[in-house]
């Protein structure tokens, strides 16, 4: 009888991955890659984790690569499931996410003939993935398991290597598929052939250091603008730097900024708003933009950027990316933002300076932030009034995950600095609304911390199938969905003038009734209609196992005349009381 090679050459290949760091693995089932699924799941070091729909299996894994920053397997058999995992691979490409995807293929001899489940999975996801091969077929020759061991090393390296992002690799596999077990598999196969893989990082040299920090001597009214953070480590040099400068920090939620022991006496959390009032903006014109991390939500602050080409910006970019949509920078520094920040904060510590800039900035902020604070936040109805509650609710060490459309534009304008700790994640590369309670679950198989998952209803319902896991791997989660029936960011925009065709076009409401979904899946439902009973039901659930769906109704129709009245009040009390 002719030994089957599959068990050698699959199970070389997973306890490589293991070997150069992969600890997850999320895997959809199928027929044709079990030898992947069940040498993973049989893998030690290795932690499975089982999702039956394929587009959600990807966001989760993505959730997880997202909290963790280091690369999670997904693997999935043959035919369309793959095309499923295109959304979060698109994701995970420009939010530069490492995910290794491993797909089971048909053997060369049955592609293109008719046979079932068998579709071109050659270069299946594109430019969208840094490196893709076709692999060779099982053979447990000792070159062929030294090769597929080098390629195991090699898909990790670069999933891992800046910037980080998607790897593919396509497996042919013949039957009989079943590895079998009783070769002991791993145990047998670590014979000093490991291939370790290192990256190093872009440094900037002295010249651009002092350029950098004589720029800044000279010019009195700068700003740093911080998006998402890749680097925790970088946020306590960029408040220094910021301090030593007399700049204010433009802070973006996902910057993590805003949140944490960490000094706010500079940090700016209320630019989105400020810089939709034209005096204000001429008032807080600057003349030099550091920015580090991804260009944050705001629009006004993207606008202003872009209208003004006489401001000089500088993006500090570690994983040498091109991160530019005003197509304006006048430099693009590709090295660590821990490094840059640090070294120009040094230069600049002892120069001395007006303050009356920072002042500008700053008692614009505090002044917004109070009158908001002064308004009523009963109304529930107002969405506004659900993240002015929630901030003061969200537990220390946890984790709140922000939907795409209105949640993230509504985070970035009420959620001010606190002392609290919690990490804010969102899906900002491509800016879908796909796969977000997914990737949310995928944050909490992470870190074993409490999730928040703060989601608009059409979202919710794009990925009512990822709740399932919830239910099927026991993951605890908080949703706090905010249902305005239908496409609420629209009604900010030029199309909601257009009352012919508005709601058949762009309010597209639903009419679901989500209750229903929390006894699908097995959860908990609350419908809050006070502030007093959001708070209860949301402190209720993040102490307890299981999915708490929490829904807050809205009005949609007067949105938009709601929150512009607040920002008009807040804008005229700030012009009126203007000191300088």
């Amino acid at each position: 009888m002719t030994e089957n090679p599959i068990t050698k050459y699959i199970g070389n290949f997973i306890d490589e991955l293991s070997l150069a760091g992969v600890t997850e693995a999320v895997i959809c089932p199928g027929s044709r890659s079990t030898p992947l699924a069940i040498l993973a799941a049989s893998h030690p070091d290795i932690n499975v984790h089982i999702h039956v729909d394929e587009r959600s299996a990807a966001f989760f894994a993505m959730g997880m690569a997202k909290a963790m920053r280091k690369p999670v397997a997904l693997i999935c058999t043959s035919g369309t499931a793959a095309a499923n995992f295109y959304p979060a691979v698109i994701e995970a490409h420009y939010s530069r996410i490492p995910l290794i995807i491993l797909t089971a293929d048909r053997p060369h001899e049955l592609r293109e003939v008719g046979a079932p489940q068998a579709i071109d999975q050659q270069f299946l996801f594109g430019n969208f993935v840094k490196f893709f091969t076709d692999s060779a077929l099982p053979d447990s020759h000792p070159e062929m398991l030294a090769y597929i061991r080098s390629l195991a090393a090699r898909a990790a390296g670069e999933a891992k290597k800046a910037p980080r992002g998607p790897v593919h690799i396509n497996f042919p596999l013949r039957e009989p598929l079943m590895p079998n077990l009783e070769d002991e598999p791993f145990q047998r196969l670590r014979n000093g052939s490991h291939v370790a893989v290192e990256s190093g990082r872009f440094r900037a040299d002295r010249h651009q250091l002092e350029a950098l920090s004589a720029l800044i001597k000279e010019t009195e009214k700068g700003m740093i603008v911080c998006g998402e953070l890749q680097d925790d480590n970088a946020k306590a040099h960029i408040v220094s730097l910021s301090q030593a400068a007399g700049y204010p920090i433009l802070a973006d939620p996902l910057s993590n900024l805003r949140n944490g022991s960490h000094s706010k006496e500079t940090i700016i959390d209320g630019y989105d708003s400020l810089l939709k009032e034209e005096q204000l903006k001429r008032e807080l014109m600057p003349e030099l933009v550091i920015r580090f991390g991804a260009m944050p939500v705001s629009k006004p602050l993207f606008q202003l950027l872009k209208q003004n080409p006489s401001i000089r910006q500088i993006v500090v970019d570690p994983d040498g990316g091109w991160r530019d949509p005003t197509q304006l920078s006048a430099h693009m520094l590709h090295c660590a933002e821990e490094e840059i920040a640090a070294a120009v904060a040094s230069a600049v510590h002892s120069e001395k300076r007006s303050d009356s800039w920072l002042e500008k900035w700053r008692f614009a902020n505090s002044r917004f932030r109070a009158l908001l604070r002064n308004l009523e936040a009963e109304d529930l109805t107002f969405e506004g009034n659900i993240y002015r509650n929630l901030q003061h609710l969200i537990p220390e060490n946890s984790s709140l995950f922000v939907g795409n459309s209105m949640p993230i534009r509504d985070a970035d304008t009420f959620f001010e600095n606190q002392e609290r700790s919690f990490r804010i994640f969102a899906n900002r590369g491509a800016n879908g609304i796909d796969g977000v309670v997914s990737t949310a679950l995928g944050i909490y198989a992470a870190t074993k911390e409490p999730v928040t998952l703060v989601i608009g209803d059409l979202s919710f319902y794009h990925d009512l199938n990822g709740l399932l896991v919830s239910k099927t791997l026991d993951i605890p989660l908080t949703v706090v969905l905010v249902n305005n029936d239908g496409g609420g960011i629209f009604s900010f925009l030029p199309q909601s003038a257009e009352e012919r065709y508005f709601e058949l076009l762009f309010g597209t409401p639903t009419g679901l009734e989500f209750e229903h979904a929390a006894k699908l899946y097995g959860g908990r439902y609350v419908c809050p209609e006070s502030s007093a009973h959001f708070a209860d039901a949301y402190l209720s659930s993040v102490n307890r196992r299981g999915l708490d769906i929490i829904e807050v109704k809205t009005k949609r129709d007067d949105r938009v005349e709601q929150h512009r009245r607040m920002l008009d009040s807040a804008m005229y009390e700030i012009r009126k009381e203007w000191p300088f």
